[in-house]
């Protein structure tokens, strides 16, 4: 036990690729015991082990190597689904129930447990067979429509956005379903899909159009409904500013010597500075084109204006704030040494989250798993012999 808020629940991690692995590192980091399992052979997309970012998702579980495709490799998941509280899959909907983890099949088997299911489309409906990938997500999610410069084109985001949240929706919906079970006694099925996930994610702009009737289209380093706030170039480069509201808009005005821009019928409300946007743009560029970026930075912030430096993900890691947050966590690797991985984004007062241990090698527990499970030593050497574990 490790005194983590998830310490009392095995997982059993059936995911590729980055949405499954990312709602499982949620569980791991936090102190489920997760048992990953892989087929005994690499197969196409469980990825690159010896990449940064394979090393960064699998952290913190035990590695089991599991032929599901033969009765013997599915008796031992029987086994293990019996005593697991969670199981995460991100299989094309129709494959699980080839190798029996479907919801139905799984539910009968061991009422208690949750199962989260992320695909690319939904588990039912027109697409639900298409195979999903997160820059298809985020065209079809609207996503790429809004990103980039007016004009541009479409856009893709340059994180997988769909990917991560589906994964993120999916560990929160099985939080849910773990203290739901508490009072039911039953585990449920809990479904995310790259489509959803990317779709609310829209957040504001999807309201645009629904509510609004309007449709959001690109607006680059813009802010696409407040003016003045996006990039704004500066004597050494670039910088963000956020100017919100009546207040901070004089202040802005005064920081710059333009005090007399506050009260011009062209920009003295938020309508009137969005529905002038380019004409206002070009004249504040100029003004700020005469600053440092450190000095404007100083001189806004000294007024509560929020700003800030644009910096290349190098300079992020550098940053003094970013060294104070506990972002950037340590891990020995047996092999690969000292590793810098991404911690979790939040804390929890009274505890820490714990990097316990590297990705593991493929099958690296599976004889300490299957002898947890009740297989001899004769069993687990038959196992190996055939390839099945």
């Amino acid at each position: 036990m490790t005194g983590l808020p998830f310490d009392r629940f095995t997982v059993l991690d059936l995911t590729r690729i980055r949405s499954g692995p990312t709602c499982v590192k949620q569980f791991a980091d936090w102190g489920a015991n997760v048992i990953k399992i892989e087929p005994p052979e690499d197969a196409a997309g469980y990825g690159n082990r010896d990449s940064s970012d394979f090393q960064n998702l699998h952290r913190n579980k035990r590695s089991l190597t599991l032929d599901l495709k033969t009765p013997e490799g599915q008796e031992v998941l029987g086994r293990l689904v019996d005593r697991a509280d969670v199981l995460v899959e991100n299989f094309r909907p129709g494959v699980q129930k080839r190798i029996g983890v479907d919801w139905e099949t799984l539910h009968a088997r061991n009422p208690r447990l949750v199962v989260g299911s992320i695909s690319g489309f939904g588990q039912t409906g027109p697409y639900a067979e298409r195979p999903g990938f997160d820059q298809v997500a985020q065209g079809m999610g609207g996503l790429m429509s809004i990103t980039g410069l007016p004009g541009q084109g479409p856009v893709r985001a340059g994180i997988p956005v769909a990917d991560l949240t589906a994964g993120l929706f999916c560990a929160l919906g099985i939080t849910m379903a773990l203290l739901d079970r508490d009072r039911t006694g039953k585990g449920q099925w809990i479904q995310s899909s790259l489509l959803q996930a990317q779709i609310a994610m829209l957040d504001f702009q999807a309201t645009r159009w629904l509510i609004d009737g309007m449709v959001p289209q690109q607006a680059g380093n813009d802010h696409p409904t407040a003016v003045p706030m996006g990039v704004y170039p500066t004597a050494d480069g670039a910088m963000n500013i956020a100017v919100n509201g009546a207040r901070m808009w004089q202040d802005f005005c005064r920081v710059i010597g333009r005090p007399d821009l506050v009260d011009d019928p062209a920009y003295c409300g938020p309508r009137e500075r969005l529905a002038n946007r380019d004409r206002l743009n070009a004249i504040l560029h100029e003004i700020t084109r005469t600053w440092s970026s450190q000095a404007l930075t100083e001189a806004l912030l000294d007024t509560g204006i929020p700003c800030g430096p644009i910096n290349s993900i190098d300079r992020v890691f550098e940053d003094p704030q970013v060294r104070h947050l506990p972002i950037v966590v340590e891990v020995d690797h047996p092999t690969r040494g000292r590793q810098h991985l991404l911690g979790q984004p939040f804390q929890v007062d009274g505890l820490e989250c714990e990097i316990r241990t590297a990705t593991p090698e493929a099958g690296e527990h599976t004889e300490e798993i299957l002898a947890e499970l009740g297989y001899t030593t004769g069993e687990i050497k038959t196992f190996r012999e055939k390839n099945i574990a």
